[in-house]
């Protein structure tokens, strides 16, 4: 595979001879280099404190740590990569328990009445289906699918209409009622509350839809390409601050269809262990030889990555053709916000490139919305390969890629979303135009900047009182993704189903999804959501966490109230 036009020289295990190589497999060596001093470049200056932006406080170190070749290095930050608070022994066996349970009665119901299909004209055939994921189906999910996969009749806002449905087979069927259940919406990723169906969005989509129709019909390559997607492309590149961009109409392709433009056999990926899926498969796709750290670890990264520079391609032994770190702004499921100024760090001082995918953080960090870059105040030239979605913060549909000229134009002649998918309906593309623009300032008269501070304040206020109430949080106080730890599978559905009927509506998360001890609600906070809303949401919470026994924090708890 040959290299991109934009690639700047690998560290091969070949150029490190000026460092001692005993020192490098000596493992009181990585030792020390895990350590902060040693992340930091081994510096023993004298260390400030710096308050941040977002309220963290921080330890530079005076001086600037430089690469082996003598490039300055950001500074790093020492806060990021914290322990969550697990469950207990006791609560941890009986999730184990209870799964067991669930999977021992399948297995022998199946053994006596082994499923198979009922297919017209296929009789004999064993099921197209037939692996664990299936059995699974069947025997777990199918149980409690009233949770899941609920229809809606209306925008996905702050109030959000669920259509009732009824099961009378356990869950093989599902029949719609006829009753429509109002409820607060804390299930959808409408962070800055632009999935609305009134005001300027609306009304620019609208007249959009009436001029140049819903779609084109054809890809970008060959008839697909309108005067709306360059002006949308060129908002991008202003809004990120940085060269070129290029967008898609889905988000998940964007990952799955433009790694493999990226990647190849004999390129070398650290990806963090709670990356998203589409991140998964796309790498997957590329035959890249991908190898994970532990989550937001960036002292595990440089150590996987130091050794595999040092012994290279595990057949060949030789240099990795390119290296690439691959993270994301906010984890969806987890609500952590990537150690960015680290990851930088190691960037710089190891000549890898760094993919960052904000598919959840652009818009929703930073104090003006930019994501994970801008709220830690980077450079955006220090991230390759800026990547993101606008179904969260911007109402809409599509993905974007950013970074510099040569790598758009790259992608613009060989990503498969660019060649064969076809491109962003108009109408879409005005959504995200008219509400990026919002954000940007460039109208609303500061619409945008009060939505960003209205969600802000929503989040710490929401994280602090259920952190009060006794439940486990996971996640960084900024981040609008609220995971709250409920472990065991019937708490899951019984949370889910009460705080339905009583207003609220949620999501449950379980395995495989999350592993089996990570079994959650998680609720995504809005703009839309007033303090009367968040109240209303923390008080049915708690009342249904009492009822299900699920308050497992042993943390202390500040008992100062928390001010909105």
């Amino acid at each position: 595979m040959s290299p991109w036009p934009w690639t700047p020289n690998m560290v091969a295990h070949s150029e490190l001879d000026q460092l001692p190589r005993q020192k490098l497999l000596d493992q009181q060596g990585y030792s020390s280099c895990s350590k902060e001093s040693a992340a930091a470049g081994d510096i023993q200056e004298p260390e400030e404190k710096i308050c941040h932006q977002n309220g963290s406080i921080a330890s530079l170190s005076t001086k600037l740590p430089t690469s082996a070749s003598g490039e300055s290095l950001p500074p790093a930050k020492k806060i990021f990569h914290k322990k969550e608070e697990d469950c207990s022994l006791f609560v941890a066996f009986f999730t184990f328990l209870s799964y067991g349970v669930l999977l021992l009665v399948g297995y022998v119901k199946e053994f006596f009445n082994p499923p198979s299909t009922k297919e017209k004209n296929r009789e004999g055939y064993v099921p197209l289906y037939i692996g664990f994921e299936s059995f699974y189906t069947r025997n777990v999910y199918r149980r409690i699918q009233d949770c899941w996969n609920r229809t809606i009749c209306s925008v996905p806002g702050a109030i959000i209409d669920l259509m009732e449905r009824t099961t009378p087979d356990y869950g093989w069927t599902m029949k719609l009622t006829g009753k429509i259940i109002k409820c607060i919406n804390v299930g959808s990723y409408n962070y800055l509350g632009f999935a609305e169906n009134v005001g300027p969005c609306h009304d620019a989509a609208e007249e959009t839809t009436k001029t140049l129709g819903v779609t084109t019909c054809s890809p970008r390559l060959e008839l697909g390409s309108m005067e709306i997607h360059q002006k949308l492309e060129s908002l991008v590149t202003e809004f990120l601050g940085v060269e070129d961009a290029i967008t898609f109409g889905m988000g998940f392709a964007t990952n799955v269809l433009n790694l493999p433009s990226l990647l190849g056999p004999g390129c070398l990926v650290f990806s963090d262990e709670f990356n998203h899926a589409s991140l998964i498969l796309g790498l997957r796709l590329s035959g890249a030889t991908v190898k994970v750290f532990r989550h937001n670890d960036a002292q595990d990264l440089e150590k996987k990555l130091r050794e595999a520079i040092i012994y290279g391609h595990p057949r060949t032994r030789r240099p990795w053709k390119k290296a690439m770190i691959v993270v994301e702004g906010i984890y969806s499921m987890e609500g952590s916000i990537c150690d960015l100024p680290n990851f930088i760090r190691i960037k710089k001082k190891y000549k890898t490139y760094l993919y960052v995918d904000e598919a959840h953080s652009i818009g929703a960090l930073g104090p003006h919305g930019g994501g994970v870059v801008d709220y830690f105040g980077a450079d955006p030239k220090d991230v390759d390969i800026h990547m993101g979605t606008f179904t969260k913060s911007f109402g809409a549909a599509g993905g974007y890629i950013a970074g510099s000229k040569d790598l758009i134009n790259h992608l613009r002649v060989t990503s498969h979303a660019q060649i064969y998918a076809a491109s962003m309906s108009p109408p879409v593309a005005e959504q995200i135009i008219t509400s990026m623009a919002t954000i940007m300032g460039k109208q609303g008269n500061g619409e945008g900047r009060r939505r960003i501070q209205q969600l802000s304040r929503n989040v710490k206020y929401f994280r602090h009182r259920l952190r009060q109430m006794g439940f486990i949080v996971y996640g960084h106080d900024d981040s609008p993704v609220v995971p709250m730890l409920l472990y065991l599978i019937p708490k899951i559905a019984m949370f889910v189903r009460e705080l339905t009927n009583r207003g609220v509506a949620g999501v449950g998360v379980g395995f495989p999804a999350t592993k089996i001890t990570g079994g959650r609600m998680r609720f995504c906070l809005s703009a839309a959501h007033t303090k009367e809303m968040l109240d209303k949401i923390l008080e049915e919470v708690e009342e249904v966490g009492r009822l299900c026994g699920c308050r497992y924090s042993t943390a202390a708890k500040n008992p100062v109230p928390i001010e909105w």
